[in-house]
């Protein structure tokens, strides 16, 4: 491998300028998790309190621990995917945090679309899929307390130029190399993430600064945005791996960024069970 197909941060520097993660981009050859880097990174800094500067990129080429939601692990091979976190200090709650997740989505899927042509489709809250198998997923962590978070990790796992992937993801995996049968830059992949991701949360950020001050309201641009972007959001019939398991259709997000699932016993809201869809029933709710 290269230094020039390394994901470096004087080869990222010139393509990612006027972001808010311009000139605190870092890069490990290897490391455990680029997650648990971010963090020890929040950790060094949390001397200098809300004074700490907000935005940093953590890439790795490598990870030896990378992990998903749930405790899953994320196949992380050398050289070929995309393995990187953000560190962000926004200004908002633990209850409002999903919203970073869902915007991570999004602005994967923007990455991906310039970079590559693909059409991704997001599955709440944080999978990435093409042809109904997921090539990126997104897991955030943080500090808080009850009323603030102090700082939060997005990480953020893509599968570019892998030309296989292990048997038992065979079925539910891909790359984008496999999708388009070549390999792509990971150098412009991640630096249109980067910029995405800017560009997003700055979003983020006006919408929680708007003057509409009712929580139903505040985050309306950005529901309206996530919704339009997924194929899960609205009248897909799934099945929920959450409070025992159970079936519906799917009704959009609440104020909160949840999803809603319309069930033959009612409206339910999913906190952070795993989506899956089902085959629709000529009897289904919402058929």
């Amino acid at each position: 491998m290269s230094s020039t197909e390394q994901l470096l941060p004087e080869v990222l520097a010139p393509l990612v300028r006027n972001t808010i993660f311009s000139g605190n981009i870092h890069h490990s050859v290897q490391a455990d998790s680029t997650n648990s880097v971010a963090l020890r990174g929040a950790a060094l800094a949390g001397e200098l309190g809300d004074d700490a500067p907000e935005g940093a990129v953590y890439l790795a080429e490598e990870q030896t621990a990378g992990r998903g939601r749930s405790n899953h692990t994320w196949f992380s091979e050398r050289g070929t995917g995309i393995y990187c976190s953000f560190l962000l200090r926004p200004p908002m709650t633990p209850a409002e945090s999903l919203w970073l997740s869902l915007i991570a989505g999004v602005a994967v899927q923007d990455a991906v679309r310039e970079t590559t042509s693909l059409a991704a489709d997001i599955r709440w809250p944080n999978d990435l899929l093409i042809h109904d198998k997921k090539f990126a997923g997104i897991l955030k962590e943080m500090s808080s307390e009850a009323s603030k978070v102090h700082h939060a990790v997005v990480g953020i796992g893509i599968n570019v130029n892998q030309p296989a992937l292990p048997e038992e993801l065979h079925k539910t995996a891909t790359s984008l190399r496999l999708e388009a049968g070549r390999e792509f830059s990971r150098v412009e992949v991640a630096a249109a993430l980067i910029r995405a991701l800017d560009r997003e949360y700055r979003a983020l950020l006006r919408a929680m600064s708007s003057p509409i001050r009712t929580p139903a309201l505040r985050f309306e641009p950005i529901m309206r945005r996530v919704e339009s972007r997924s194929s899960y959001a609205q009248g897909k019939l799934v099945h929920v791996d959450e409070d025992g398991g159970y079936s519906g259709v799917t009704d959009g997000l609440d104020p909160r960024g949840f999803l809603r699932v319309r069930t033959d016993k009612g409206l339910r809201m999913v906190i952070s069970g795993s989506v899956r869809p089902l085959q629709r029933r000529p009897n289904a709710p919402g058929s």
